[in-house]
């Protein structure tokens, strides 16, 4: 992992004014301004259904529900994205803290924060805290096609 700062350009390039018209005004402010929706609040911080999530902005796969694990943060939670390239890493030093953001590499979109050294029995040490509002999940019986 390396993190960079916000310099990259990336495929999806649309003006928030384009964004607010595809979004609703709670994707709009996780998404699009980093926003944070409440833990145990979203659609799939406990869910077990197998498939992959994407972006919830623009469709990119981005994570599988292989490297989801239940870290009781109350966030879904991975230790690793589907693909190196398929999230991108800012450092965050908002909020008093120095953390790592993780952003969708194809359209720039905020899904939540990277950290690590935590401890948690995973491959990578590494915990992938994302809003459920930023990703949509494509049950594996529904993803013909996509890898998992």
């Amino acid at each position: 992992m390396t993190t960079e700062e916000n310099t990259g350009t990336v495929p999806v390039q649309k003006t928030d004014e384009q964004w607010r018209e595809e979004l609703t005004p709670q994707e709009f402010a996780v998404l699009r301004k980093a926003g944070t929706e409440r833990p145990y609040t979203g659609e799939y911080w406990d869910t077990k259904t197998a498939g992959v999530y994407q972006c919830r902005a623009c469709g990119s796969d981005l994570f599988t529900s292989s490297e989801k694990f239940d870290s009781h943060c109350g966030w879904p939670s991975f230790f690793a994205p589907l693909a190196e390239g398929k999230v991108r890493y800012l450092h965050d030093r908002s909020m008093g803290m120095d953390r790592v953001e993780v952003r969708c590499a194809n359209c720039d979109s905020h899904m939540g924060h990277l950290f690590e050294g935590e401890g948690f029995d995973t491959p990578t040490d590494q915990r992938f805290c994302i809003n459920s509002i930023s990703v949509k999940l494509v049950p594996q019986d529904a993803s013909a096609g996509t890898a998992e």
